[in-house]
């Protein structure tokens, strides 16, 4: 018989009030971060008596079994229970699940920890508006990425608009009697990828899913030893078939067209074309031919024209390469991602990222598969914004991805009438005085509204190594930070009587200088 035993067994419900929250923590030989982890539980500022703390020991071996013994004997809103080892948190997760009481369920990994208020803010939120799932900003700690940047809080979200899909892991509040009607369960005995077709299932049959963005809730730690679940060795070809049937699943739920292939841009992203990296070249030849054999088919079965599209062209001529049988050329585009990749610009504007076979006549490689024109996108921050007298003073960050950027101009613009400025640019950091006085050519500025934006230019290669033509991008300016009331003031500008004031336009934020003529 196997071994199934609790430490400080839980009260009967006759004797207490079911609590708001049962946190499942499945344990397998994490003893450097679990004094961390519960503690991150037991400091949560939701009412203790709200709060179930349910361990699952799953064949440690390294003394977290009697680390979590010694813990529950010391509180007893923990309860531990002991399994024998079963490959992979699936089974810990669904034993905790079992003996859960809440209205609530959170799945904390045990090498992570939460934020003070997490639980309490996440249960206020779908107490509120009625959710069956509630996602938590997701922040990475020692040296590890969240998985998803959730920026805005919202108490419904669709999962073919929003950021959400791109986080299937446990870690979430969910309604348990969501989860009992709908059966969702993880799947047992797999290290990787468990958490899917649970976290699939739950998006989709969701009736309300909300994000909670303005408070840290889950710590995403990785470990010292570099020993996380996604960073171990796996039987990849194995991986690549259980993948297949997962997404057989999702096409049978999501019919053809844009919402499923939003979805499945985040699987080829996430699962298909991920192992197509260092895992990938650190296998022998006839590894990678089983590799390539496995996920061929989910390419070809899965790998639309619009997604296609949606991909970035590392990812765009691995898929590209696999669909099309060219081995030789994967492992070289591959091992390209080890380095630098170069990018060039055409003299129509169009951008490829030169991996290997870019426009060689001797392999059939479009130039559609190394385009990335639509993915340089500014990416810019206005980091202040203050005035010195009668000159406004401006500074920000400001980069083209996948180009050398070279300059930032500053753009005055209203009806009729638009000026430039230039911004002293070094390391991705740029600065501009900006005084009315003379911001046209040398003279002062028309009276009206003026919107501010920067331009920012960068370049790449051409194949001789040569500076290929500038690409330009602009973008609106709005202040990290509201401007000061004194700085929002207006301000006589001298030697006339004529006002300047700065203006954030609603609902965006976009900055503009008003300039106001004596009547």
């Amino acid at each position: 018989m196997p071994r199934d035993t609790e430490d400080n067994p839980r009260t009967t419900p006759m004797t207490r009030t079911a609590p708001a929250v049962s946190v499942i923590v499945p344990v397998h030989n994490t003893l450097p971060y679990l004094d961390r982890c519960l503690g991150s539980v037991f400091a949560q500022t939701l009412d203790p008596d709200r709060v179930e703390i349910i361990a699952v020991d799953d064949g440690s071996t390294d003394g977290s079994a009697d680390r979590l013994a010694d813990t529950a004997r010391r509180n007893p809103r923990l309860t531990v229970v002991h399994q024998p080892a079963s490959g992979g948190p699936g089974k810990p997760r669904n034993t905790g699940l079992a003996r859960a009481t809440g209205d609530y369920v959170f799945f904390l990994d045990s090498d992570d920890r939460l934020g003070p208020e997490a639980l309490d803010r996440l249960t206020r939120m779908a107490q509120t508006h009625g959710s069956d799932v509630v996602y938590g900003r997701i922040v990475g700690a020692d040296g590890r990425a969240a998985p998803v940047d959730l920026r805005t809080t919202s108490p419904a979200v669709s999962v073919f608009d929003s950021p959400v899909y791109w986080s299937l892991a446990a870690y979430k509040l969910f309604r348990r009697a969501f989860l009992e009607t709908h059966h969702l369960r993880f799947v047992e005995g797999r290290l990787l990828g468990e958490d899917l077709p649970f976290g699939i299932a739950a998006l989709l049959r969701a009736r309300t899913v909300s994000v909670l963005a303005d408070y840290d809730c889950y710590y995403l730690h990785g470990r010292a030893d570099d020993s996380n679940a996604s960073r171990q060795d796996v039987d990849w070809p194995d991986y690549l078939h259980y993948i297949g049937g997962v997404l057989d699943t999702v096409a049978a739920e999501v019919p053809p067209g844009p919402d499923r292939d939003k979805l499945m841009t985040r699987h080829f992203h996430g699962e298909i074309l991920m192992p197509f990296g260092p895992a990938y070249l650190a296998r022998t030849p006839a590894e990678r031919r089983r590799m390539t054999a496995a996920a061929r088919p989910l390419v070809r079965r899965h790998l639309t024209d619009r997604i296609r599209a949606a991909l970035p062209p590392r990812l765009r001529l691995r898929a590209h390469c696999l669909d099309a049988g060219l081995d030789d050329a994967l492992t070289a585009v591959v091992r390209a991602d080890t380095g630098p990749v170069p990018t060039q610009v055409d003299p129509d504007g169009r951008i490829h990222a030169r991996y290997p076979y870019f426009r060689d006549p001797h392999h059939p490689l479009p130039d559609a598969a190394y385009d990335l024109t639509d993915r340089v996108v500014l990416r810019q921050r206005l980091t202040g914004c203050h005035w010195t007298g009668t000159v406004l003073h401006l500074t920000g960050t400001a980069a083209l991805p996948h180009l050398d950027t070279t300059a930032v101009t500053l753009v005055l613009h209203r009806a009729g009438a638009t000026h430039r400025l230039p911004a002293h640019y070094a390391d991705g950091h740029w600065r501009a005085a900006l005084d009315p006085a003379t911001a046209a050519g040398g003279a002062p500025l028309g009276d009206g509204l003026w919107g501010l934006k920067i331009d920012v230019a960068g370049h790449g290669t051409t194949t001789d190594g040569d500076r290929g033509p500038a690409v330009h991008r602009a973008a609106w300016l709005v202040p990290e930070t509201t401007p000061s009331a004194a700085d929002l003031a207006p301000r006589p500008l001298p030697p006339g009587p004529a006002t300047a004031a700065l203006f954030l336009s609603d609902p965006h934020g976009h900055l503009h200088l008003r300039l106001t003529a004596p009547e």
